[in-house]
């Protein structure tokens, strides 16, 4: 769990990942990217004061973007298979059994969960959406797939594939990079339809249109080299 400045739904989302029935046992490895806002002390405060041997806390020196972050927390992981978590409540852990489902019965390495597959989502910024739906279809027209839903942050992988993958980006580009290494390491990828309550920039969304260019600039370059 990547977690920059989220001080009014860490706690919340902690609670929710950690009480969700995955059937597994769970690590919760959150990785603070330098928050500013009293994330950090929060976090802090959870470490020391929780019995819960599954969570683990780190920090960040700064702030070095959700990509950097993303890959100091897979350096840490332990478990069979990894799932990303954003530090939102964007995203419902109640889904992980669906999430994992295809990796467990051996169909798949890598699974994403899609917003646009029929699970239910609050309605929101059509020219966000447009933008999605965009990278998505350069995705896979460049990497000959057929996803629908590239920039999730809902993705599964059996750990031995996210320890071959050798990411670089710090930022919001690490969306595409990891499509892209999966993509062209030929891993098998799979989606399954997910809830998805998205929220405002009022509300504290930061994703923004220089990071749809800067997708699409990592799809590319990722399409012809390393």
């Amino acid at each position: 769990m990547p977690v920059y400045n989220e001080r009014e739904t860490v706690r919340e989302i902690v609670r929710r990942v950690l009480a969700a029935e995955a059937g597994l046992e769970k690590e919760l490895v959150i990785v603070d990217d330098g928050s500013t806002d009293g994330t950090r002390e929060i976090l802090e405060e959870m470490a020391r004061g929780g019995s819960r041997a599954e969570l683990r806390v780190f920090h960040l020196d700064r702030n070095r973007g959700k990509g950097a972050a993303l890959r100091e927390g897979f350096k840490r992981v332990t478990g069979d298979i990894v799932i990303i978590q954003d530090a939102d409540l964007e995203y419902d852990p109640a889904e992980y059994p669906a999430m994992i489902a295809p990796i467990l019965d051996g169909r798949a390495d890598v699974v994403y969960g899609s917003r646009f597959l029929g699970g239910p989502h609050r309605v929101l910024l059509f020219w966000h959406y447009v933008g999605n739906k965009f990278i998505t279809t350069c995705a896979n027209a460049l990497y000959n797939v057929n996803l629908t839903d590239m920039e999730t942050c809902y993705k599964a992988f059996r750990r031995q594939v996210i320890e071959a993958l050798r990411l670089r980006s710090n930022g919001f580009a690490i969306e595409p990079e990891i499509t892209a290494k999966v993509c062209k390491g030929r891993y098998r990828l799979y989606e399954v339809p997910i809830s998805y309550s998205g929220r405002t920039y009022a509300e504290g969304k930061k994703i923004t249109w220089r990071d749809g260019l800067a997708a699409l600039g990592a799809l590319l370059r990722y399409r012809f080299c390393d």
